[in-house]
């Protein structure tokens, strides 16, 4: 017996008592998300945009085991955007179609949701027709039955069984019917928890299911936000908490259709990306107040894209000629001149603990608040 099978299906049920005060803290999360960004001026705001929906997008990809180049993600979404960012690359169909479905998700949130819409995202996903080496129906609700299964051959373990095609039709136009209701009751983050579980317990799709319900689910968000762009990733939160993810599901599809429990993890999931987005809203505001004090340092464009990747908090490792002239697409010898030049100007120094054939650099940050000084 799976929800579906539920005399109820599909008027979901939940403890809204329960759920109240983790709701209110949502909210209150949410509240203070946006009231700072609001403090941000539009070069700020457009980086926090591109993080964000990179994020997304990789994340929600990498969650089904898909793994998309980051850089390419990013200067798709910038160009889209029409957002000037130094480090630019190439990005190539696949990943231009994401892009095209996450941000039409995003910049029309009020436009309903239908079929023609949800089709064509599902083109987005599939724009060679094929999921790796399987060719699958795309831009078409699936004919075949449809089983979520894991374990090798022979040791298959049925996860969850999706409702037979031939009511696949009946149970979108429900859903549909549900989702563009404007004067529905509820909150509207719990609309985009319901959502996600209700599309994805019909599994419309051959394939791709997963990425299209976070994304409807993203696209409510939007709603709730009244912006065209979260400032936070729900994707990358859900995969640092994947295995809890699947097991929700897992567990609710097997249940009634009181989705309390689904609802209760959907909402935790939230509020923990919006104070981790809350948190990275601080370091972006530190990093543009650090470059706008070295603005009357005069910079080339290898330098000034090295020093906003150093300054970003996903920057890893320490920096050293090899690593400039990898990412800037430059010689050793001019990385070396860009390096020493910057620690000349105070901009970098070397780091004290390292010589040799390990020599790396650290940013100097000058803290204008007594005679502290601090390194990055």
């Amino acid at each position: 017996m799976y929800i579906y099978h539920d005399e109820h299906w599909p008027f979901f049920e939940y403890d809204s008592h329960s759920l109240s005060r983790l709701l209110e803290e949502c909210h209150l999360e949410q509240g203070k998300l946006l009231a700072r960004m609001d403090m941000l001026g539009l070069s700020e705001k457009e980086e926090k945009i591109l993080s964000t929906v990179t994020s997304d997008i990789v994340k929600s990809s990498e969650i089904e085991g898909f793994l998309l180049n980051q850089d390419k993600v990013r200067s798709s979404i910038a160009r889209r955007l029409g957002i000037k960012t130094s480090g630019l690359v190439n990005s190539d169909r696949n990943v231009d179609a994401v892009v095209d479905m996450m941000l039409d998700a995003a910049t029309d949130f009020e436009k309903p949701l239908t079929e023609e819409r949800l089709f064509s995202w599902h083109a987005c996903l599939f724009p060679t027709g094929y999921s790796g080496m399987n060719k699958i129906e795309v831009a078409k609700y699936r004919s075949s039955d449809m089983q979520v299964v894991s374990g090798g051959l022979g040791h298959e373990k049925v996860h969850y069984e999706a409702p037979k095609p031939k009511a696949v039709r009946r149970e979108m136009r429900l859903f549909l019917r549900w989702l563009n209701n404007k004067k529905k009751e509820g909150d509207s983050i719990i609309h985009a928890a319901v959502a996600h579980l209700w599309f994805i317990t019909i599994h419309p799709f051959e394939d791709g299911n997963g990425r299209i319900a976070r994304t409807i689910a993203d696209m409510m968000l939007c709603r709730s936000d009244r912006t065209k762009f979260r400032f936070y990733s729900m994707s990358n939160q859900i995969l640092l908490d994947k295995k809890n993810y699947y097991d929700i599901l897992e567990k609710t599809q097997h249940g009634s259709v009181d989705i309390t429990g689904w609802i209760e993890w959907f909402l935790k999931c939230y509020k923990g990306a919006v104070e981790e987005s809350f948190a990275q809203t601080e370091s972006v505001l530190r990093k543009y107040a650090y470059l706008q004090g070295i603005s009357h340092i005069p910079l080339n464009s290898r330098q000034s894209l090295m020093l906003n990747k150093m300054l970003d908090s996903s920057w890893f490792g320490v920096l050293n000629t090899s690593k400039w002239a990898k990412i800037t697409k430059c010689s050793s010898d001019t990385a070396l001149r860009d390096i020493t030049d910057l620690v000349e100007k105070g901009v970098l120094e070397k780091n004290p603990t390292a010589g040799g054939r390990s020599t790396n650099y650290v940013i100097l940050i000058k803290v204008q608040e007594g005679r502290n000084e601090e390194n990055h």
